[in-house]
This record gives structure tokens, C-alpha cells and sequence, in this order.
């Protein structure tokens, strides 16, 4: 059955390409004063997921956009004020972009986790971005680096490799983390495990702090982080990325390599990383079994051309992180059960002992965007699986077994006069069951449903915006018997919001 679905998706993907127009788009990148070329700018798009850099004569070329529509384009060139600007691709002239000289690199930052992508000056929601440098710093894992660097957020952390975003104190199912513009699901509820995501995989991070739930539901009352992965590259290119770090407290080494394309519209990129620690260490005493490590595998292939872009998007991750809890001799040092003390190559050891826990987590999901006569219809459709154990030995104690099924679409009128509306419905199912020996949840099943109306007006310096959403959610919590007692109760519940 899933070979045939693959097999499906291919088809729809080829037929698209074949009966697509090819269309291209010309133009120029230039200083304001002295009008010379700047060869080496990058222009983006972002809605349709596309790049291109000036050649030596400062000219650059798109050649598979659709033939109408209004899109965001970005240009950021080294020493000059970054440009956003929208632009109405059936005018069919060439375009011209001047850039003004700066020694401070300002940028107008371009948002696409909010209803319709604009430059934030242009944002009701207050969102902050954080690039691709800010994502490298020194850190554990991707929402520590965050943490660090966005006003109004903070994490609850229970380990190195532990962390749950919290934004203007609200967290766990209270905040929504997309990636791949997916709901990451996982067990949100506990603190013991982070976001399932390879902290090398994201270009840029959006965070929405306040209320999203018009967008994305009552789950994001909290906040939306939006990971957005890296833009593929020109036409007739391929690219390449290397990086690794070190940190001296817990050995901790990072690395991760990055290939990615583009022929014709063809786009494709792979991802591995890397990472592993031993135990880190107090101001006193290093603490034991407390390192870990993890792997993330990714890729995307699909398509971009005149009709718009589709692309499947694939993941895996795999976190192992040791648990201890004794107390310390003399606040000097731990012992071994049988009285002896650690030793020093143990608490640098790189292998896991037990207690320790294992997390999983697969992805895969379609991303589509059509341009359409009258505007453009994105679909996301999605599948994960998560899976947590917790082991005192070769066998699982705690055993949470995850698997959503997501969909989620949405339609965006052409602007007309300045009034840009946007339609969208979602839905998920989720099946919850414990395979371990102990029980700590019930096992569960959800279902839920939402549908939005949004609308954006916009005139001189001045933006209105105004929606309405409706959201139903059936919950069925599994009732559990043991030994003859009643350890869980059936809980149905529903909600409408």
C-alpha cells in the first residue's frame, strides 16, 4: 500500500511537470546612488521556496515562476540595508532592485509563520526571528540556543540534551513547534525528553509569542516556534555544508553534513548529524550517566516550478540520555551501589549505562503550494511516529507509542485593493498506546478538526487584521486494569472552542 501511495505522489509530481509552463523572470540588483551592479546578492522568495544570487553583472534570473500573482521578495547583500518588497509577476517587466549603502547591516526581517508573509514591520503578532549564526551558538540542543536570544521565552530543562520551550510562561501543550510546516507531536505533556528536531536542520527560527490559536489552534495559545528549512539553491547548482562544534564541560562534539540541489526545478537535499557527551560536571564533581547522544537523519525532494513547488519531506531522530540520581560522598564524589567510588574514566565514558532512555522519532510529510487563477492553495500533509522509552534494563519500563496522522490546507485570495483574506481547515488523529511494563498515562486516542476565516487589510503604514475560528476535539482516554485493579478509568471528553 505505501508503494503505491509513493508511486501516486511521483506520478502527480511528473504529470505537473510536464503540462507546467516554464516562465522567466529577469532583473537587476544595484547601488541607489552610484546605480553600479552588485554582483553576489541573493534574492529570495520565500513562499515558493526559491533562490538566486547576481552574477557578475549584478543581473539574476528565476526561470520557472508562475505568470501572475503578488509575491515577497527578499534581497540581502554584505554591506547594505537588506530590501523587502512585493512584486507583481504578470507585469512581465524586468525587475530592478536598489539597494541603499549601510556599515550596519540592518534587515527587514521577512515572517512566514503568520497568516500571509510580510515584512514584521508590517506584523500585528510579535514575532522574532533568529538566524543561522544565532542557531550555531554554543548550546545543547535547539531550544537552549533559542532560549537564550528570544525576549519573553525561556525552557524547562532536566538535562543537557533536555528542553521545553516556555513563552510568556505558558509551555508543554501550550506551545506549537512546526517543522517542515508540520506540528511536531510528541509527548508534550512531559519534561523528562525535548523537541524531537536536529537543532542542524533549521536555516531560520520564527517565534511567535501570544496567542496563534487563530492559525494553528487552541495548542498554540502559548506560541508558534516555526523552523524553516534552508531555501534550495539556483538552478544548476549544488551545495554543500560542513559543521562542528566542542564544549568542555561534558565533551560534547557536534557534526553534521548537508548536500543539497537543484536541476531544472529539480530540488533534493540530505542531511546527517551527529552528536555525544559523557557526563558533565558541577563546580564540585562531575555527575554520572548524564551524557547522551543523538542522530538525525533528513531529506526532501520534489519539484518547483511555474505551477508552484511540492515536496516530501523525510526524518529521523534518535536521542539515548542516561539517568542518575544518587547522592554524593562528602559532595566530592558518587558511588557505586556496591559503596565504591566513580572513577575518573568513568565519568567520561561515552557509553550509556542504565537507567537511560530512548527516543525516536519519524516524519514524513508532503508539502504543496499551487498557484491558482485567483490566488494560491497550500496542503500539508503529514505522518509521525514517536516512540519513548525509559529502560532499568534490556527491557522497556516505560514505553509511550505515538503515531499521528495530520492534514491541513489552506487558501489565499490575490490581494485586491489592499484586502488579502485566507481560508484554512485542519484536522489530526492521534493513537497513543503504552507497550511497557508500567503504566504512567493512559493509552488514548484523538481526534480533532478546526477551521479558520482571516483577513488582512493594509494601507499606507497602517495594517488591520481580523479572523474567526472554530475547533472541535475528541479526546478518549483508555481505561487500564491490573491485577484486578482498576489502575485507569475510561475518560471520553470533547471540547469546542
Amino acid at each position: 500500500m505505501k508503494l503505491k501511495l509513493i508511486s501516486f505522489i511521483i506520478l502527480l509530481l511528473v504529470q505537473a511537470s510536464a503540462f507546467a509552463d516554464v516562465i522567466i523572470v529577469k532583473g537587476r540588483v544595484v547601488d541607489a546612488q552610484s546605480k553600479q551592479t552588485l554582483p553576489g546578492a541573493v534574492i529570495t522568495i520565500p513562499e515558493l521556496k526559491i533562490s538566486a544570487i547576481t552574477d557578475p553583472n549584478g543581473e539574476f534570473s528565476f526561470k520557472s515562476l508562475p505568470n501572475r500573482g503578488r509575491f515577497l521578495f527578499s534581497i540581502e547583500y554584505v554591506g547594505y540595508k537588506s530590501l523587502t518588497k512585493i512584486v507583481d509577476l504578470s507585469a512581465g517587466t524586468p525587475l530592478v532592485f536598489e539597494l541603499q549603502s549601510s556599515i550596519i547591516e540592518t534587515h527587514e526581517v521577512v515572517i512566514t509563520g503568520t497568516a500571509i508573509s510580510a515584512n514584521n514591520k508590517q506584523n500585528s503578532t510579535s514575532v522574532s526571528a533568529v538566524g543561522r549564526d544565532g542557531l550555531l551558538r554554543q548550546s545543547t540542543n535547539l531550544i537552549d540556543a533559542l532560549a537564550h536570544q528570544v525576549p519573553g521565552m525561556s525552557q524547562i530543562t532536566t538535562g543537557p540534551s533536555i528542553s521545553k520551550p516556555v513563552i510568556r510562561g505558558l509551555s508543554y501543550n501550550r506551545v506549537v513547534t512546526l517543522s517542515d510546516g508540520v506540528k511536531q507531536q510528541g509527548q508534550q505533556w512531559g519534561d523528562e525528553h525535548g523537541i524531537e528536531i536536529d537543532q542542524y536542520s533549521s536555516d531560520r527560527v520564527e517565534v511567535l509569542r501570544g496567542a496563534a490559536s487563530l492559525l494553528y489552534g487552541s495548542d498554540a495559545l502559548g506560541g508558534v516556534i516555526n523552523l524553516l528549512e534552508p531555501l534550495t539553491p539556483p538552478d544548476g547548482q549544488i551545495k554543500g555544508e560542513f559543521l562542528t562544534n566542542y564544549s568542555t564541560n561534558n565533551g560534547l562534539t557536534g557534526t553534521s553534513l548537508m548536500l543539497t540541489g537543484n536541476e531544472n526545478g529539480l530540488v533534493w537535499r540530505a542531511r546527517g548529524s551527529y552528536k555525544n557527551a559523557y557526563s558533565f560536571k558541577t563546580p564540585d564533581y562531575y555527575f554520572p550517566n548524564s551524557g547522551f547522544n543523538e542522530t538525525d537523519l533528513s531529506g526532501m525532494i520534489g519539484l518547483n516550478k511555474s505551477w508552484g513547488y511540492s515536496h516530501i519531506n523525510l526524518s529521523y531522530f534518535k536521542n539515548n540520555i542516561g539517568f542518575y540520581d544518587p547522592e554524593p560522598a562528602n559532595g566530592l564524589n558518587f558511588l557505586h551501589d556496591d559503596g565504591t567510588p566513580f572513577t575518573q574514566d568513568e565519568y567520561k565514558s561515552r557509553t550509556l549505562e542504565y537507567p537511560k532512555q530512548d527516543i525516536r522519532h519519524y516524519k514524513i510529510n508532503w508539502d504543496n503550494n499551487f498557484i491558482t487563477e485567483g490566488g494560491n492553495l497550500k496542503v500539508n500533509l503529514g505522518y509521525q511516529k514517536n516512540q519513548r522509552r525509559e529502560l532499568d534494563g534490556p527491557d522497556p519500563s516505560l514505553f509511550f507509542d505515538l503515531n499521528t496522522y495530520s492534514g491541513d490546507v489552506k487558501y489565499y485570495v490575490t490581494e485586491a485593493n489592499g484586502w488579502q483574506p485566507v481560508f484554512g481547515a485542519s484536522s489530526d488523529i492521534g493513537h497513543s498506546l503504552n507497550k511497557g511494563s508500567e503504566f504512567l498515562i493512559p493509552a488514548y486516542d484523538t481526534y480533532g478538526v478546526g477551521a479558520f476565516a482571516y483577513i488582512k487589510k493594509t494601507w499606507d503604514k497602517n495594517t488591520f487584521n481580523a479572523g474567526i475560528r472554530y475547533d472541535y476535539r475528541k479526546n478518549k482516554g483508555k481505561g487500564l486494569v491490573e491485577d484486578g485493579e482498576a489502575k485507569f478509568t475510561p475518560l471520553p471528553t470533547n471540547f469546542r472552542t
